[in-house]
């Protein structure tokens, strides 16, 4: 029986490790650098259709409904005055038991440990090193090395495995911007609201069934590099406040008073698309590639290259780069046109924007174009 490694226990190498565990032809390891799981982080995540019909493969549609919710449109607003621009509706893109899901990301985590035994998921293994031959062998710290037949990196933005394979051109890049997630409870309207502002946009959606609201605010923020690198500025809640407050005043919404538990990062991503020599290797998820988080598509795209991954083990064979290096470039594109066109300042530019904006939401071949593509595949 052939052995397999899953460095990382996310989103991505957990659905995996759920798939392996339906099939007996392959047995495998979790490896977490962490010592436990957080299923108390309260900040939600988008799922597409894409996301929501794989994790129906394993159960997903159990789930109570209580815990989640199904956004109908993603509605458009300026944040200066809160007048609505457009809508989409996302409902053209559901199946009847696949729909456009928000969740708590701890509630989808829960979900995927479920089936998961124990054994099959070690803590404190933070990877030291990676030697190959026919088979690979790990070192970790504090414990002994382990041969495998496959290697999959699910190790998220600040892949380790990545950093090995491709030592400093592995590392991501800061993408010029700080991203501010929160809670809002009993926020007014229960769809997706997606608020533009200048150089920068914040969007709040339900989590539940429980008048639960996720916040995210993405904005523009030139950092030099001490900045960048120190983690406590980014703990500072006179920083924090400081951004928040910035974008409060921009928008005619009281963030200050409303957003709670309000944390603060800096966004990276990833410099380029790099793919491993040696075909037993696979990079999955923000280990792949970190997209800009402007197109919703992180969470949903780490369940989907887990899928492709199980899809080449079982079937032997070896499409699972070229599959996906053709949805990253799609969806990289799409999230740098959005991240563009969300953060205009120029009036003029705005005012052309938003008649695009009201035009193309309407447009059932844009839409299909740009979002179908990658909800329904």
């Amino acid at each position: 029986m052939k052995k397999i490694s899953i460095i990382g226990a996310g989103i991505s190498g957990l659905f995996l490790a759920n798939l392996l565990e339906r099939e007996k032809f392959i047995s495998y390891k979790i490896y977490e650098k962490r010592d436990s799981i957080d299923l108390n982080d309260g900040y939600g995540i988008q799922l597409s259709v894409n996301s929501i019909n794989l994790l129906n493969k394993i159960g997903f549609q159990k789930v109570n409904s209580k815990d989640v919710y199904f956004p109908k449109k993603v509605n458009f607003f300026a944040a200066k005055n809160s007048e609505k621009i457009c809508d989409i509706d996302l409902s053209q893109f559901n199946y009847q038991d696949s729909r456009y899901t928000t969740l708590k990301r701890s509630k989808l985590i829960k979900f995927l440990l479920e089936n998961i035994p124990k054994e099959k998921l070690l803590f404190n293994s933070d990877l030291q090193d990676i030697k190959s031959t026919n088979k690979f062998t790990l070192s970790f710290r504090d414990k002994e090395s382990e041969e495998f037949d496959y290697l999959v990196a699910a190790d998220g933005v600040f892949s380790k495995t990545k950093q090995i394979l491709f030592k400093k051109e592995g590392l991501p890049k800061y993408f010029n911007s700080i991203a501010l997630r929160g809670n809002i409870k009993n926020f007014k309207n229960f769809d997706i609201s997606l608020y533009l502002g200048a150089n920068f946009h914040f969007i709040i959606y339900p989590l539940d069934q429980k008048n639960e609201f996720n916040f995210i605010s993405i904005i523009r923020k030139e950092l030099i590099e001490r900045e960048i690198s120190n983690k406590k500025l980014f703990e500072d809640n006179n920083f924090i406040k400081s951004l928040l407050n910035q974008i409060s005043l921009k928008s005619n919404i009281n963030l200050v008073e409303q957003v709670k538990d309000v944390k603060c990062f800096p966004i990276f991503v990833s410099k380029q698309i790099q793919t491993p020599k040696l075909k037993n290797i696979f990079l999955t998820g923000d280990a792949f590639y970190t997209f800009s988080p402007s197109f919703a598509q992180g969470a949903s795209q780490s369940i989907e290259s887990a899928n492709e991954v199980y899809n080449d083990l079982k079937n032997n064979s070896s499409n699972y780069y070229k599959t996906r290096i053709s949805k990253t470039k799609q969806i990289n594109s799409r999230s740098m046109i959005n991240h563009f066109a969300f953060h205009l300042s120029n009036p003029l530019n705005i005012f052309f924007r938003n008649i695009f904006l009201k035009y193309l939401s309407k447009n059932k071949s844009f839409l299909e174009n740009y979002l179908g593509k990658i909800y329904k595949s």
